[in-house]
């Protein structure tokens, strides 16, 4: 349990049994794994989904502390989902690759994610979660809604079908029984049937929901193959999923999808993969059709607006009804989320503020703009990414330091180009792997960027009211070490480390040099040492460069990008990654390289 406290002596159970905390999970297992015959072993925690859906009615403690992530600091090497097993850990593209962030919305705040070996995390305690400040709000106080033209419904003369696509623990029911009521109200004939998934695993949900002139009008409850005319996609992924696909007939189907990728489950165990934004969005509009076919971002406005990523859904809904799409009376909807009785207020503001993102998208965005935070890598020509970084070097060191990553990369543009016959790949490779290699996050560069100001800036933006800061770290040399694993014990220092790191980040200079007390640690002399055999590395793939190996000299190149993490978490990273260098590069120099490389 996460709360043996709660568990009294005189608790009544039998002789033998024991209170163990949550965090001894993997060894208690061990344990049993190894006695004879039948254990047990009891896991008491409350359901994420149940604790958010309590805390909501004030029912359930809610700790006034939140965990954030600085982006800069973090190294994208997935160990907090590993510690943690959660789907609030979400991915965040970055001009360096991808990082992590901490979803607010979904965070149940058990705050196992604090386990993970790194120095990124910040708990905050006290202040909310920012909504869109008033000054850009004039659009929305001057005209309260009632200036939004009535779009022209669909009429109602035979069976309709909405299909709903979604996640566990968002609303989906929710939206379902909200249409349903509203067709109720009106005397109209409704059906919907719910498929629900795992709200803590981003289970998929999907409701099925038939309107007709009269109940008789309705023989099914299930929405047939190309059945659909509306397809109210809250969450893409499902949305794209072939049980939803196989309802959209074109010609026919309108559908209405936030455009916002959220992560599967599967990211937990695998950081790295594909999200496959792209290709989904593509497979919806081979389905429906373009003109047919409309993304918004309903996650990204509703959560800069209202600060809370539950709205999304009603969001959408009013989005698709003042598209004419849901053929329900406005008075008819309004009622029926009065009749809901939760956050009454607040769920018809966020179905207006759908409404206007249909009529005036560009308004909204201009509201959510101080707190929407966009999550997109830009692509760039070697020249950008090489200008980017080098910039970054100097911040990081000095201009000395940057010349020397510029100049490498241009001898490996200038070989490229004269020995791989039009074939590019190898200098952006090479641009991106030396540069995460040389601005390697030592205690100076840690502390530099927490201070450079960017780092506050975005928590500014964030959250709003009266916080302090607490940061969570294990100083190599001052930490203590686990018993059993002889790993470093992180540790919560208070908001006086921002004073620290601003007099650390002074002293960035001395890095490499003889005065540079933390450049004696082997994890340093590691990732010193990591340069140097880079940079022979690629020296000693040029000469031989050619249209054959090329692919194979561009996997080389970018073996250092999955050297990720910090302490023994990037020495476990980087042990892999140079075995698969060597293999590599056994294939490269060997003769049959070309039929390798092509396989």
């Amino acid at each position: 349990t996460d709360e043996p406290d709660k568990y009294p002596m005189n608790a009544g159970f039998a002789h033998g049994v024991t209170i163990r905390h949550r965090d001894e999970l993997d060894a208690v297992q061990r344990e049993l794994r190894d006695v004879p015959g039948l254990t047990v072993l009891v896991y008491d925690q409350t359901c994420a989904a149940e604790k958010r859906r309590r805390r909501k009615r004030g029912t359930f403690p809610d700790p006034a502390k939140r965990v954030v992530i600085n982006d800069a600091v973090c190294e994208g090497c997935g160990d907090c989902s590993e510690k943690s097993n959660c789907v609030s850990v979400k991915p965040l593209e970055t001009e360096l690759g991808r990082k992590r962030q901490i979803d607010q919305s979904n965070c149940n705040k058990d705050f196992s994610c604090l386990n993970g070996f790194c120095p990124s995390f910040v708990s905050v305690h006290g202040g909310t979660p920012a909504k869109a400040k008033r000054p850009q709000l004039k659009v929305v106080e001057k005209d309260p809604f009632e200036s939004l033209p009535m779009p022209t419904l669909r009429p109602l003369n035979e069976a309709y079908g909405i299909l709903v696509t979604g996640i566990g623990g968002t609303g989906v029911i929710t939206v379902g029984a909200l249409i349903g009521m509203a067709a109720h109200l009106e005397g109209k004939g409704c059906t919907v049937l719910d498929f629900t998934g795992l709200a803590q695993k981003n289970g998929a949900v999907m409701s099925h929901i038939r309107l007709a002139p009269n109940p008789e009008d309705l023989h099914a409850v299930r929405i047939a193959a190309g059945g659909a005319n509306l397809v109210l996609g809250c969450d893409m992924v499902v949305a794209a999923a072939p049980a939803a696909l196989s309802r959209i007939e074109p010609g026919i189907t309108k559908a209405v999808i936030n455009g916002y990728m959220q992560p599967v489950a599967a990211f937990v165990l695998n950081g790295d993969m594909d999200l496959g934004a792209e290709s989904m969005m593509k497979s919806i509009r081979d389905a429906a059709g373009d003109e047919a076919t409309t993304f918004v971002d309903g996650t990204g406005l509703a959560t800069a607006i209202f600060g809370d990523s539950i709205a999304t859904n009603l969001f959408m809904l009013g989005y698709a009804w003042q598209k004419g799409l849901v053929p329900l009376s406005l008075d008819a909807l309004n009622r029926a989320i009065e009749l809901n009785g939760v956050a009454v207020e607040t769920s018809k503001r966020t179905f207006a503020w759908g409404r206007l993102a249909a009529h005036n998208l560009a308004a909204v965005q201009a509201a959510a703009k101080p707190t929407l935070r966009v999550e997109k890598t830009v692509a760039r020509s070697l020249k950008e990414i090489v200008a980017k970084r080098v910039e970054l070097l100097t911040a990081y060191q000095d201009k000395a330091y940057a010349e020397r990553y510029s100049r490498f990369i241009e001898r490996v543009s200038v070989v490229e180009k004269e020995r791989a016959r039009g074939r590019s790949g190898l200098a952006e490779a090479v641009a991106k792997s030396l540069y995460k290699l040389m601005a390697y996050k030592d205690e100076y560069e840690v502390a530099r960027l927490y201070t450079d100001g960017e780092f506050l800036k975005k928590l500014g933006a964030q959250f709003e009211g009266d916080y302090k800061l607490s940061f969570h770290l294990a100083p190599p040399l001052f930490a203590d070490r686990d018993p059993t694993t002889g790993e470093l014990k992180k540790k919560e220092y208070g908001a006086w480390m921002l004073t620290a790191f601003r007099v650390l980040a002074g002293f960035r200079r001395l890095r490499g040099t003889a005065f540079d007390v933390f450049g004696y640690t082997e994890e340093r002399k590691m990732e010193r040492r990591l340069i140097a055999d880079y940079e022979a590395t690629i020296d000693s793939i040029l000469p031989t460069l050619d249209q054959n190996n090329h692919a194979m000299a561009v996997q080389i190149a970018a073996i250092p990008e999955s050297m990720r993490g910090f302490g023994h978490i990037k020495e476990k990273n980087v042990k892999a990654a140079k075995e698969r260098e060597a293999s590599l590069l056994v294939a490269y120099r060997s003769p049959s390289a070309d039929r390798v490389a092509a396989e």
